[in-house]
């Protein structure tokens, strides 16, 4: 596409150079940029990419877009009041506006937002429809599987995919919408037909600093699903939001869209009655305005009856019968890193979980209470430059939930592991020291806690599910609590 075509929408920008060059790519690193790329200057909180225009240059820039003036003769520069902005702009419209042609349905919360994207997609796929998922774990494509680097990309890689999406013939796309994307602008230009909310409870205030800040963030996707209405039902935008959190009322101030609720204690248009919890799944009457019907899921949980109540949401929406919404719930498995068994054969039971807030750390702890017949055990650090208030309520919470709780490290980045652990230790100074155990690593503490286990004990390994690293320093080494954990129940049983 030639620069001329590419900044028609931008109302303010000044250019100098050849506007008929082509451009093949656009990148906002300098490093990735290839001959042909549009390169654009994002100013950072830590880094002001201007300092890298040289360096895009050489790498095969053609072009590149800049908020303040550069001297780069014989190359083509686009200079606006905001690159972030613009680049919304220019990306949708290099991409050919994917959003247009796709039924986007954004997905936001504290938690549960990874097993609701993916519910809504195999929701869909019953429905006979090809769907694409962009989250925390990973990006697919049909049956196509990509690595992710953040639960929301960056809007030049997210209209990158959506228009690969499309090529391949997806009709949804279904995607994880985090707080600081919102925040920093990478859904601008997105056009959402659907937005789910799940839960809001504390989480990222390292960022956002206070609950309110976090709220008003998230509301961001909900006012941007328009303000206009058409005759059918096909052409119009719906908000999805949770009755028993009390933050929904504000969203829906906050949106113009038709609104539709679900819930288990407030009333609500979908709802769960009659709610049976076991160690292998779920069943409750699920109630909606299309009527009724008994539900048996493989998830376990109060919060995943939330997390299927929202996607059930999206498929009556989407024209979905709630006799093959049935069948689909019942042929769902588990999601990785959520709830997800080590099972050898061993006599207790092992469960690997994402849960790294005070919150979904709580859920599951009291949803295994439901079941476990013997001790519960709970391996559980924080992350290190990340809010370091939730970690007293973390520890906490671990102990008052648990019979022992073991604390270890988790992502320590660029902290010191015994700081976070430290900080961790404020929660439990009035809980007698035999109730919990500190063990700074985190390989030595997953296999303390399932030599300490017991026949029909219940371990439950939180914080990291499906990640396959551990980040200390600033390096990602390997490390998968699953493999480390059968490894232990394996070593347990050799000796």
């Amino acid at each position: 596409m030639r620069i001329c075509e590419l900044i028609r929408p931008l109302m303010l920008h000044k250019t100098t150079g050849d506007l008929m060059t082509e451009i093949h790519g656009i990148q906002i690193d300098s490093r990735q940029v290839q001959p042909g790329d549009l390169f654009i200057a994002l100013r950072g909180t830590q880094v002001d990419a201007h300092r890298f225009v040289e360096q895009a240059v050489a790498n095969g820039a053609a072009a590149v877009m800049v908020e303040k003036p550069v001297d780069l003769p014989g190359i083509p520069v686009i200079q606006v009041p905001d690159t972030r902005r613009a680049m919304a702009v220019v990306a949708a419209k290099f991409y050919h506006y994917p959003t247009k042609e796709l039924k986007l349905i954004g997905v936001t919360g504290t938690n549960g937002k990874t097993t609701t994207t993916y519910l809504i997609e195999q929701l869909l796929r019953h429905k006979g429809s090809l769907t694409g998922v962009i989250g925390t774990i990973q990006t697919k494509i049909g049956k196509k599987k990509f690595a992710t680097k953040n639960t929301t990309p960056e809007v030049t890689d997210l209209q990158k995919t959506f228009r690969m999406m499309k090529d391949e013939g997806c009709e949804y796309s279904v995607i994880e919408v985090s707080s600081h994307a919102l925040d920093m602008g990478r859904t601008r230009g997105c056009q959402f037909r659907i937005a789910v909310f799940t839960n809001l409870t504390q989480d990222h205030l390292d960022y956002h600093e206070t609950m309110e800040n976090y709220r008003e963030a998230k509301s961001l996707l909900f006012s941007q699903l328009g303000n206009a209405y058409a005759e059918d039902l096909e052409d119009n935008t719906f908000a999805v939001l949770n009755a028993d959190d009390k933050a929904s009322g504000y969203f829906m101030q906050r949106t113009p869209a038709q609104v539709i609720t679900y819930g288990i204690g407030q009333p609500a248009d979908v709802t769960a009655e009659n709610i049976r919890f076991s160690s292998s799944g779920t069943t409750f009457t699920l109630k909606t305005f299309r009527g009724e019907v008994p539900i048996q899921t493989r998830l376990v949980g109060k919060f995943n009856v939330y997390n299927v109540l929202a996607a059930v949401s999206v498929a009556l929406i989407e024209g979905m019968d709630l006799k093959l919404i049935q069948t689909a719930l019942a042929e769902v498995e588990g999601i990785s890193g959520r709830f997800e068994p080590v099972d050898l054969g061993q006599p207790y039971s092992v469960l690997v979980d994402y849960a790294h807030t005070p919150d979904s750390l709580e859920n599951a702890l009291t949803t295994i209470r439901e079941f476990a017949k013997g001790r519960v055990i709970c391996v559980v650090g924080c992350g290190g430059d990340r809010d370091r208030s939730k970690r007293p309520l973390m520890a906490e919470i671990a102990v008052k939930n648990s019979d022992l709780a073991i604390f270890t490290s988790d992502n320590p980045r660029t902290e010191n592991p015994v700081t976070i652990l430290d900080d961790m230790l404020v929660g439990v100074d009035q809980y007698p020291e035999d109730r919990y155990l500190v063990i700074e690593n985190r390989k030595e503490a997953i296999y303390e806690a399932v030599a300490k286990a017991k026949p029909e004990d219940v371990i439950l390994i939180a914080g990291k599910g499906h990640e396959t690293y551990q980040e200390i320093n600033g390096v990602r080494h390997h490390f998968d609590d699953r493999e480390v954990a059968a490894d232990a129940i394996s070593s347990m049983r050799a000796k």
